[in-house]
């Protein structure tokens, strides 16, 4: 028996203003791209069932893009009669009980099953019994929905257990309802063939426990996410249970490092073979209040200028015992470069010099973003 485990898709994520000849945004492109990148792979594999552990879409109200992307796509499972069983993320679960989720809209394909309703529920075949708990808001329920799951293992069948929440780490991603599993209800997972996990972005196994797994997200959310193993688990559970990750083909995610003492130096000699529409970090250290104004983001720009996107982080000197990391994107560093200005620079005239020149290049601002991605 062959199954393959996706997650987190996040289709209609969107965080650039850049479109595509088609007028689509072209991050929301890439996450559609990713989706039917592991819908061509099941094709291929033909598995006997699919599930997806949360987080469809990335929004409880997404686009009606984003919704006719997913029931084509789904649509092309439903021709091959595979099964396939999602769950509600956080992502795709309304905050409200008066909004209708839009996963019920998925139900009206004939092969796939969606568990959203926020109670445990079962799908059951002839061979294997999925356990789906969806995502759930209010907490205080969890442990009876969890009793209800071990007194429903069928021991005569495979039984996969599927959840949206944090497991074997008790911190979270400060996101609207996102839950830890309770760690004195682990027992739980060895009496599952498999346990299919979502909402970490990750690919990997959890703790102690083999049959446990996070598919990972198909795409990144962030741009601190510098993972290339972006894809989907094929569980193989004819004998012992047997995980193996594939990964799909992403948009580079690159990260330079330029020190700004050695400015002219470093940028010469930078490897910018592999930039084109990729999304580009510069990290630029040792930065001084005079510096980084003569840097400006737009000389940044124009030297990755083939990257889809540049974001520059600035990292400055020890000033007074304290290490000051700034996200030039943000404009409140304005009062920084200033305060900074006047602290450092004894000279009145040169004091005054760079703080007009900070304050026209703060001005500026807007138009510079606009015009370098």
């Amino acid at each position: 028996m062959k199954i393959v485990h996706f997650s987190d898709t996040h289709l209609g994520f969107s965080d650039l203003d850049i479109t595509n000849d088609a007028g689509i945004n072209r991050r929301e492109a890439d996450f559609y791209k990713a989706f039917a990148d592991v819908i061509e792979a099941i094709m291929k594999l033909k598995p006997d069932y699919v599930i997806h552990t949360g987080d469809l879409f990335h929004r409880a109200s997404p686009s009606n893009r984003a919704i006719t992307f997913a029931l084509t796509q789904l649509k092309k499972l439903e021709i091959l009669k595979i099964p396939c069983i999602i769950i509600a993320g956080n992502h795709s679960t309304p905050r409200t009980s008066t909004s209708s989720p839009i996963l019920e809209a998925l139900g009206t394909l004939d092969h796939v099953r969606v568990v959203f309703k926020q109670k445990y529920e079962t799908v059951e075949f002839s061979d294997i019994v999925f356990h789906a708990l969806p995502h759930i808001n209010d907490e205080r329920i969890l442990s009876d929905e969890l009793d209800k799951i071990e007194a429903s293992i069928n021991p005569n069948k495979k039984n996969i257990l599927m959840m949206h929440c944090s497991v074997g780490a008790h911190y979270l991603m400060h996101e609207f309802g996102e839950w830890v599993y309770p760690k004195d209800r682990e027992d739980i997972f060895e009496k599952m063939d498999y346990v299919a996990l979502g909402h970490w972005h990750g690919f990997g196994t959890v703790g102690k426990h083999p049959n446990v797994c996070y598919a990972g997200s198909t795409e990144r959310t962030s741009s601190s996410d510098k993972r290339d193993n972006k894809g989907y688990v094929l569980l193989d559970l004819e004998d012992e249970v047997t995980i193996t990750h594939y990964t799909i083909p992403l948009r580079k995610s690159l990260t330079f490092t330029i020190d700004a003492d050695k400015y002219e130096e470093e940028t010469a000699s930078l490897d910018l073979s592999e930039i084109s529409d990729a999304l580009v970090e510069v990290k630029l250290i040792n930065l001084t209040a005079s510096s980084s104004i003569d840097i400006t983001n737009k000389a940044l720009a124009d030297l990755f200028k083939e990257a889809l996107h540049v974001k520059v982080k600035r990292e400055f000197k020890v000033v007074e015992g304290e290490q000051i990391e700034g996200n030039m994107e943000s404009i409140s560093l304005e009062s920084y470069f200033i305060s900074h200005i006047q602290e450092s620079i004894i000279d009145k005239a040169e004091q005054d010099r760079l703080t007009l020149k900070a304050k026209e290049l703060f001005a500026l601002y807007d138009e510079v973003d606009d015009d370098t991605h």
